[in-house]
C-alpha cells in the first residue's frame, strides 16, 4: 500500500443474495470480530468503520418476480449502487477502502466505484472460481458467479453498475481451478488472463504475482478482489463454495506483500467468509491477517 494515504474506511456488505447457500452475510461480523481494525490500526492507519451497507433478506424479496437466470438481480444492484456511492465518496477524499462480504457480488459496487473514480485500473481477481458466466450461459442464475462479465459489461441491466467498464487486459484472475464448461470458453474468447492454480505450482507465487503486475503495468490503481476460497480449504475452511487445492497460507501472505511493496492498491475486498461453516472464527482470522500483510505488516 502506498505509504502517503493513512486513511482507511471499512465498509461491510452483508450480501447473501448472490448465492444459494446461507451464512455468508454475516461474514463483515465475523471479520470485524477478528479484530481488523485495530490490526490496521497498529500499523499506523487512521480507520474509520464505516458500518454496513443496508441489505434486505432474502425473505423480504420472496414475494417480488424473480428471473431464474440472474436470482435477486434487482435488490443486489440496488444494494451495489449504495455501495458503489460510498465506496466513491471515500476515495474521493483520498482514503484507502476495505469492503467486507458477503459473497462475490458486492464487488459489483466496489470495483465499479473504483473504475469511475480513477482513469486507468487494473484488478487483481483472486478467487477459486471466474465469476465469468452470464444470464445466458450460467448453470445456476447465481449472481456471484456473473460479476466479472457484469463488471466487463455483458450482462444486462440491473447488473451494470457505475459508468466505466473494466477492460479484458486489465484484469488477471489468480488461483482459478473451477470453472463451468461454457465460462472457459467465454473467457477463453474474451482473452482475460488466468493463472491458474497449476500454473502457481509449477512456477511459484512470486513468478506469478510479478507477471501479473507486469500485465498491468500501465494502470495506476489496483483493486484487489479477494474470494476466501482462493485458499485451500484446510485453511480457510470458512466459506460457501470450497475447492480442493487452493492457495497456502505462505502464497496468500506472499501476494499481499508483493502488493504493498508494489504501492498501488486502493481498494480491497475481503469476501465469501461464512462463519456457519467455520471453525472458531478461522478464516475470518485468516482474512484479518491478509490485510495487514496488504497494509504494511512485515515479519521482520
Amino acid at each position: 500500500m502506498s505509504q502517503t494515504a493513512k486513511a482507511i474506511s471499512i465498509f461491510g456488505v452483508p450480501m447473501d443474495l448472490g448465492q444459494s447457500r446461507r451464512g455468508v452475510d454475516m461474514g463483515p461480523s465475523a471479520i470485524r470480530y477478528a479484530g481488523l481494525q485495530t490490526r490496521l490500526q497498529t500499523l499506523g492507519y487512521s480507520v474509520r468503520d464505516a458500518g454496513n451497507i443496508s441489505v434486505p433478506i432474502i425473505e423480504e424479496l420472496q414475494h417480488l418476480p424473480n428471473n431464474v437466470k440472474m436470482h435477486n438481480a434487482a435488490a443486489i444492484a440496488s444494494v451495489c449502487y449504495t455501495t458503489h456511492d460510498a465506496v466513491q465518496e471515500a476515495l474521493e477524499r483520498g482514503e484507502q477502502v476495505v469492503v467486507l462480504g458477503g459473497d462475490h457480488s458486492v464487488a459489483l459496487g466496489s470495483v465499479a466505484a473504483t473504475l469511475d473514480s480513477f482513469e486507468r485500473v487494473g484488478v487483481l481477481w483472486i478467487d477459486a472460481h471466474g465469476d465469468f458466466n452470464t444470464p445466458d450461459i450460467t448453470p445456476s442464475g447465481n449472481v456471484h458467479g456473473m460479476v466479472v462479465t457484469s463488471l466487463m459489461g455483458k450482462c444486462p441491466p440491473p447488473l451494470l453498475i457505475g459508468e466505466r467498464r473494466l477492460q479484458a487486459n486489465r484484469i488477471v484472475m489468480i488461483a482459478t481451478r473451477d470453472l463451468d464448461p461454457a465460462e472457459k470458453v467465454a473467457i477463453r474468447d474474451a482473452n482475460v488472463q488466468v493463472m491458474s492454480m497449476s500454473e502457481i505450482d509449477e512456477n511459484g507465487m512470486a513468478h506469478q504475482l510479478r507477471a501479473a503486475l507486469r500485465l498491468l503495468s500501465d494502470v495506476d490503481t489496483l483493486h484487489v478482489s479477494f474470494d476466501m476460497d482462493s485458499l485451500d480449504p484446510s485453511v480457510a475452511p470458512g466459506v460457501g463454495t470450497p475447492v480442493s487445492g487452493g492457495l497456502t497460507v505462505r502464497e496468500a501472505h506472499l501476494i499481499m506483500e508483493l502488493l504493498a511493496d508494489d504501492g498501488r492498491v486502493r481498494t480491497l475486498d475481503l469476501v465469501e467468509v461464512n462463519p456457519i461453516l467455520d471453525e472458531r472464527n478461522r478464516t475470518a482470522e485468516v482474512a484479518v491477517d491478509l490485510a495487514a500483510s496488504l497494509f504494511g505488516q512485515r515479519i521482520i
